[in-house]
């Protein structure tokens, strides 16, 4: 970010991710405009910006003109889409694509649709329309996962050698993109992330084991790129986990961010979950 005084796009996405930004982007001295998801982004973060309108999710073309209109050359891609949505049984009247949308799907992603390929074709688009896409943790490295533990709380001994074998098993899952976070317990692997999101995933860990004692691990992919779609854990992960049993949450330092960091351990230590970062090696 060179120029203080221009004003920085925010493509906001859901959960809690984008207003942690966009509180950076103003702390920082940087107008806001963004430009917010519908029926996924957080009406609150209209409090945060400069200048403020929704716009659909299949709705390039509009985030583009939005985006433009304020003199934005550089913009972040913040906060989820939830996938499952776009398979309900109205998906093609809530979520048309424009011209712009469709020429990149059915042109550019016609065979391969894989979340990290649509958004590399989408930073793409933008970049030729004149709109950088920035990392999107710049603003908030402060709130990354560090290597070690983070928490008083220790790792359970029970779940000392679900650690490495956890990490294992998600990094190869984010590898073939299926997804980035599994559920372990004594070497077994109860559950693997797919389309329903992490919170759906713990969940049915928790169905699946009733006695809990189990290991969370999340990671990125390996080839992440930290400009969108970063892995990310807040209090509210905590509060399912603990709620399904889980007692200990694995995360891959350096690239995984935790909403409201400081906050977050706090809640961990008082709900007795460890939290514990850790490297590729």
């Amino acid at each position: 970010m060179s120029d203080a005084s221009e004003p920085v796009g925010l493509i906001a996405g859901n959960g809690q991710l984008p207003l942690l930004v966009a509180r950076g982007l103003r702390q920082a001295g940087r107008p806001v405009v963004v430009v917010a998801l519908r029926g996924q982004a957080d009406p609150a973060l209209r409090d945060l910006a400069d200048h403020f309108a929704w716009a659909g999710v299949t709705r390039v073309g509009s985030w583009i003109r939005l985006l433009r209109r304020r003199g934005v050359r550089q913009a972040l891609l913040v906060g989820g889409v939830r996938k499952a949505d776009m398979y309900s049984p109205l998906r093609l009247l809530r979520h048309l694509p424009d011209l712009r949308t469709a020429r990149l799907f059915y042109r550019t992603l016609r065979n391969d649709r894989r979340d990290n390929t649509m958004l590399t074709a989408l930073a793409d688009l933008l970049g030729r329309e004149g709109i950088e896409l920035m990392s999107s943790v710049e603003s908030c490295r402060e709130h990354l996962a560090e290597s070690g533990l983070m928490t008083r709380t220790p790792v359970p001994r029970s779940a000392e050698g679900d650690v490495d074998f956890g990490f294992q098993i998600a990094r190869r899952s984010a590898e073939l993109d299926i997804g980035q976070s599994v559920a372990v317990k004594e070497g077994d692997i109860i559950a693997v992330e797919a389309m329903e999101g992490t919170d759906r995933m713990i969940a049915r860990a928790g169905e699946l084991c009733r006695k809990g004692g189990w290991t969370l691990v999340k990671v990125a992919r390996p080839e992440q790129d930290m400009r969108f779609d970063v892995p990310t854990v807040g209090a509210e992960t905590l509060r399912r986990l603990k709620d399904a049993g889980g007692v200990c949450l694995v995360l891959e330092a350096g690239r995984t961010l935790i909403l409201d960091k400081p906050a977050v351990l706090e809640l961990a230590d008082k709900l007795g979950i460890a939290i514990l970062g850790k490297g590729v090696s």
